[in-house]
């Protein structure tokens, strides 16, 4: 608002001289005599001021025509002149509104649009450091890698854009499955820009796939340096390769390296078990039990696992049951809540024969967390204590459908591998197998989903004392010749029971055919029908005694086109004996 009545009143004061200075200059008395050829010129003060202001006007025209005139001249020449920067400026622009509608079609996906407005920033634009960019960017939105390829090695020849051409070659490789190449461009990549952090997570994934454990600890250290890792992630993931690279040490032969490796390896992450495991054994080839048991117990108190047990053992191989658990009470005592301890001291009772112990120290892991691990120990403790095999076989059924208990689990894609390895085979992950229990849809893969079609196979009555008759044995005979056992009594059927299905519908002392069996086959084995632990006890029937019903049986040579196949459980039908008999 001041500003404004400012500028009003400035206008007003110049106004106001203005005025007042014509004013002056008409009562000013004396004028201005020009004289000219002879002639008088007699002007006023402002008639004088007049012709002033159209003379410097006249004089500036003339200026700007001279200068009009050389640069007309210097065209002629071939000089550069504003002609030409009119016509570059019009060219450019044309040339940014073609890269900017490109860039723009790059981005909504419209490879054949960009490549067009590439092909046309190109034409007006002499930068291809920028154009070829597009270009490439262009091809790949379209699919067309060939053309892409082509555009990424012109960059190469331009230090400014060397890197972009390596690294778009670098993905391609990858996209086509070259790891062999996409590792040597990605090299090259992190030497021209090392600070890159795409392209050292590349190269570090590419370097763990191909197995250059010492080079991916090299880029580990830059991360560290630059601030790209926290320190604990460093030393943890520094850790893992150092364990890698010595166990392909020991692979290669070198003991010493190796032992070293491993020691180091596991000093810089104290939970790492395979680490532990592998130091381990490298002081017991060292025959230094001490500090053998020291790194298992250190890593058994941090992280249990069954690897550290098994170790554990390792250190005195030879020791009997009851030394080996008092052994391991040292072990057990570092970490004896968790469930992998209880676990253990269970599985040291039931070798010492310890099975009331063992029960003690399973306690109600079976109920409260049932694990096939959990459940297979509680059946041998009821085995061991004389209980019923209904009970075992029902325990044993039960660990059919349990959980598998921890495992090595992604925990970026919840594969599950049967041993440790930096790497996931699944999904290429860096360190990302932990030992956890997996998701229950995870870890029933490979797995009957539910334990009923199993259960007849495993849950069944106890036998009787006095098993079925045994089915006679065909011995090994000459070439057509068929031996038979010594005449033995006919297979006498079982008492039939309560909904038992096989039974045959035929007179006492017949042997029964397969057609006598009205509902289901006879079992292939010679154990009675399976039944599940549902089923109530059964109840027999008591019936009179069959009588024996022998049949003789006599070796006979016959030719080997008359040779039919003998069931040990039907005897032949008395008409085709007989007709043997006349032949």
């Amino acid at each position: 608002m001041l500003l404004s009545a400012l500028k009003i009143l400035i206008f007003f004061a110049v106004v106001l001289a203005i005025t007042l200075g014509a004013a002056q200059l008409a009562e000013y008395g004396h004028a201005l005599r020009v004289v000219y050829g002879g002639v008088e010129y007699s002007l006023g003060p402002l008639q004088a001021l007049i012709g002033l202001v159209v003379l410097f006007v006249i004089g500036w025209l003339l200026f700007k025509l001279v200068g009009i005139l050389v640069a007309f001249l210097r065209f002629v020449a071939g000089d550069q002149t504003s002609i030409n920067r009119y016509f570059d400026r019009s060219r450019e622009r044309k040339g940014y509104d073609a890269l900017s509608e490109g860039m723009l079609a790059v981005a909504s996906g419209e490879g054949r649009l960009a490549q067009d407005k590439a092909a046309k920033a190109a034409k007006f634009l002499d930068k291809p450091h920028v154009t070829d960019l597009l270009a490439a960017q262009a091809a790949e939105v379209a699919g067309d890698h060939r053309k892409a390829a082509e555009v990424y090695r012109r960059l190469l020849s331009d230090d400014r854009t060397r890197f972009v051409g390596v690294r778009g070659l670098m993905r391609q490789k990858l996209a086509d499955g070259d790891t062999a190449t996409a590792l040597k461009l990605a090299e090259k990549a992190y030497a021209l820009k090392p600070k890159h952090a795409e392209v050292q997570d590349t190269l570090l994934q590419l370097q763990t796939s191909q197995g250059d454990w010492k080079g991916a600890r090299g880029v580990l250290k830059d991360k560290r340096k630059q601030g790209l890792l926290p320190q604990d992630v460093h030393i943890r993931r520094d850790a893992v390769l150092a364990l890698k690279e010595a166990s392909e040490i020991l692979a290669e032969g070198n003991s010493i390296s190796a032992r070293e490796a491993a020691i180091s390896a596991n000093r810089a992450s104290p939970d790492l078990i395979p680490a532990a495991v592998l130091a381990a054994r490298s002081y017991i080839a060292q025959k230094d039990y001490r500090s053998a048991s020291r790194v298992l117990q250190k890593t058994w108190s941090v992280r249990p696992h069954p690897s550290i047990a098994a170790t554990y053992a390792e250190i005195v191989p030879d020791e009997t049951p009851a030394a080996r658990l008092r052994r391991f009470e040292d072990l057990i005592r570092k970490n004896p809540d968790h469930e992998e301890a209880k676990l253990l001291n269970a599985e040291l009772m039931l070798a010492a024969e310890d099975f009331p112990g063992a029960r003690r120290a399973l306690g109600n892991l079976a109920e409260k967390h049932p694990t096939v691990r959990s459940l297979s120990i509680l059946a041998a403790v009821e085995r061991g204590e004389g209980a019923a095999d209904t009970v075992v076989r029902g325990i044993l059924a039960k660990a059919l459908v349990a959980s598998r208990g921890p495992q090595w689990v992604c925990d970026k894609c919840h594969n599950v591998m049967a041993d440790w390895a930096p790497v996931c085979d699944s999904c290429g992950g860096f360190d990302t197998l932990t030992w956890r229990e997996p998701d229950r849809a995870t870890a029933s893969s490979g797995i009957v989903p539910n334990g009923v079609e199993m259960l007849p196979l495993l849950v069944g009555d106890r036998p009787t004392e006095a098993g079925p008759a045994p089915a006679p044995a065909i011995r090994d005979a000459a070439p057509g010749m068929i031996e038979r056992s010594a005449p033995t009594p006919a297979p006498v059927p079982e008492p039939p029971r309560v909904k038992t299905p096989d039974v045959a519908d035929v007179a006492p002392g017949m042997v029964p055919r397969e057609s006598d069996y009205a509902r289901a086959k006879p079992a292939a084995h010679d154990s009675e029908p399976a039944m599940t632990v549902t089923d109530p006890e059964p109840v027999e029937v008591v019936h009179p005694a069959p009588k024996p019903a022998p049949v003789a049986a006599k070796s006979q040579i016959v030719d080997a086109a008359d040779i039919v196949p003998v069931r040990p459980d039907v005897e032949p039908p008395e008409d085709e004996v007989a007709g043997g008999a006349k032949k």
